[in-house]
């Protein structure tokens, strides 16, 4: 795994809980638009379950794989963080953390630390460089 690949697992994991939280809202908008038809006729023993209950099941799984994602994105960016510390050169510290643990766009990096394109890809190729030498260690 490359110094790109270890760093860029916090973004994954990001965008991950992202989606599964968008999911988790349009499952939510479900059971909210769900209705119930109340008939006083018994129901056959077949063991069907109504529409919301499915949806709320949904619910429930699709919220435990959010808080097991979460709990994995806070240990690993932890541990990228550990990593970042150990780089030595301070801006390419900061820049690594605003960019992997941040997960700041490239222009937005290059906005709050008022530095060019060039100049932050620079660092960004010479901080990844730091990165790979700790990996391998």
């Amino acid at each position: 795994m490359t110094a790109k690949e270890y760093l860029s697992q916090v973004r994954y994991l990001d965008d991950s809980i992202n989606t599964k939280i968008d999911m988790l809202d349009g499952l939510n908008s479900m059971a909210t638009k769900c209705t119930s038809v109340l008939s006083d006729m018994p129901k056959g023993g077949n063991g069907s379950t109504s529409r919301l209950e499915d949806i709320v099941i949904k619910i429930i799984a699709l919220q435990e794989e959010i808080n097991a994602e979460i709990d994995t994105l806070v240990d690993k960016k932890t541990e990228i963080r550990s990593v970042i510390m150990q780089v030595e050169n301070k801006n390419e510290r900061l820049l690594l953390e605003k960019r992997y643990l941040c997960c700041m766009t490239w222009d937005a990096i290059m906005a709050t630390s008022f530095i060019s394109k060039t100049t932050s890809m620079r660092i960004h190729n010479s901080a990844l460089d730091s990165v790979e030498k700790i990996l391998k260690k």
